[in-house]
């Protein structure tokens, strides 16, 4: 990469909220690819070796580690996306499935954009092609008025497709990717001749997600099952783990948010303790206690702290205080079901009172500031 190119990279990626990892990561990636002399697989950028490096790290290339899990599933996902099948990450909501999908998809295409976000809206034309009606009423069916959508775009470049929690999509519209994982191939009826039909190139393959909480919304085909490699995506199980990975992510969020000041670790510590009880259902000193049904995921506990230090920040000119983590636990708990606010509201008036500490006695006191 050239002076001028990373300059307009690294522009790139200040202008936007929140850049795809090719160009938050693009020294990275340049270093990788600099010192691979791995064998790679057909139409990857980079070795299976410096693909898992980008996603864990290496400290002699200074490359961050990005993904807080088990190495062995990066393994894993690694040579599922290198076969013929396609690679599903399930897991509970917000245990980092979309984040691991884009990394993967960057380090083995070097483009993680090519993005398919289900939902029941979500219709054939948006993963497959559409047509630019206009062209198409004046000249027919074309190449000049067909519009690719990413799936044939990721067959024609050999490029990584991901799909979004695709299991809140209809079946019907999921088993479109029937004959593109299995044959390699996509039909394009309207057109004739050598354009009525899509080879995937080498590189091409399919990285899908789906929440655990999801199940029953709109179950897959057994065919398309068959189709995929499943990888399960675990919550973090270390506190400390945890800890470090929240403090330094909502330490970013809170970066580009204007906010000078880094959050208090008592702070954290107190809300990823807070955050692991409600979702394990059970207290440090081994108490049972009601779970929430909402998804109390380090995902959710970066966003809260984050909006604890913009709290603080903004309103005050310091960091947040435990006052500020009871009004944005709020938020954080009553998504799913109304009850949960109530067993918040319970946690704090008897799962907290007993702790030690000047933050935690802060939080019992702070209480109140819940809703109802």
């Amino acid at each position: 990469m050239n002076a001028h190119a990373a300059v307009e990279v690294a522009a790139s990626a200040t202008e936007v909220q929140r850049p795809p990892a090719e160009l938050r990561y693009a020294d990275e990636l340049a270093r990788l690819r600099a010192t691979d002399t791995g064998a790679r697989p057909p139409g990857w950028v980079l070795s299976v070796q410096a693909a898992r490096s980008f996603v864990v790290g290496d400290d002699a290339l200074g490359v961050t580690r990005k993904f807080v899990g088990d190495p062995s599933l990066i393994d894993r996902a690694l040579i599922s996306l290198a076969t013929s099948r396609g690679l599903m990450l399930v897991g509970e909501p917000g245990t980092a499935k979309s984040l691991l999908s884009e990394l993967l998809a960057t380090a083995v295409s070097g483009d993680s954009t090519l993005t398919i976000q289900g939902g029941a809206a979500t219709t054939e034309d948006q993963i497959r092609y559409s047509w630019n009606y206009a062209l198409l009423v004046a000249d027919g069916p074309s190449t000049r008025s067909l519009v690719p959508a990413p799936l044939l775009r990721g067959m024609a470049d050999g490029r990584t497709v991901r799909f979004e929690e695709i299991t809140r999509c209809p079946i019907e519209v999921q088993d479109c990717l029937l004959s593109p994982l299995s044959d390699r191939v996509l039909a394009i009826p309207e057109l004739s001749g050598p354009d009525a039909t899509v080879f995937a190139r080498d590189g091409f393959n399919i990285i899908a997600t789906a929440n655990t909480h999801d199940r029953g919304v709109n179950d897959m085909s057994s065919a398309l099952k068959r189709r995929f490699n499943f990888e399960t995506v675990f919550p973090i199980a270390d506190f400390a783990t945890e800890l470090a990975l929240v403090a330094d992510e909502a330490a970013k969020l809170l970066r580009r948010s204007g906010v000078t000041t880094e959050p208090r670790r008592d702070i954290l510590e107190v809300l990823v303790t807070t955050f692991r009880e409600l979702r394990s259902g059970e207290t440090v000193r081994g108490d049972s206690m009601e779970r929430l049904s909402s998804a109390m995921s380090t995902a959710e506990a970066v966003s809260v702290a984050h909006a604890v230090g913009l709290r603080g920040w903004f309103l005050r000119g310091e960091p947040g205080n435990a006052e500020d983590v009871v009004a944005c636990l709020a938020g954080a708990a009553a998504k799913d079901n109304p009850d949960d606010l109530a067993k918040l509201r319970r946690y704090l008036s008897q799962q907290v009172a007993w702790r030690a500490g000047e933050q935690w006695t802060a939080l019992h006191q702070a209480r109140h500031m819940l809703p109802g």
